[in-house]
């Protein structure tokens, strides 16, 4: 996975981190890639990231354009039920934040031959 392209400031973040639970799956990993490409398709969405380690513990970000957007994002249908199996079925705790994010840096090597 590469770093989401997104725009100039300020836009935000919604910041969700969580512990897996161990055991089955229960359709995780698909439900998971269903909730990334409905995101893409909703109005303000910029992007998103993730990261998991081997005990579980992952880190999922996701851009958007306004709160506004965010907002609609954690209404949608979809998503609610997505929420719903979380809670009961694949994660033990869990956190979100919403940042405003103000700046943004970043670096990129150039490749040499």
């Amino acid at each position: 996975m590469t770093a989401a392209k997104t725009p100039n400031p300020p836009y935000y973040a919604v910041i969700f981190s969580a512990q897996r639970t161990d055991g089955d799956d229960e359709g995780y990993g698909q439900t998971a890639a269903r909730m990334e490409a409905l995101a893409k398709t909703m109005p303000g969405y910029l992007g998103f990231e993730s990261a998991r380690n081997e005990d579980g513990f992952g880190i999922a970000v996701s851009y958007w354009a306004s709160e506004e957007a965010i907002k609609n994002w954690k209404q949608k249908a979809e998503h609610l039920e997505a929420q719903r199996r979380g809670v009961e079925n694949w994660y033990s705790d869990y956190n979100t934040r919403v940042a405003k994010v103000e700046r943004a840096y970043s670096m990129k090597q150039k490749k040499t031959d």
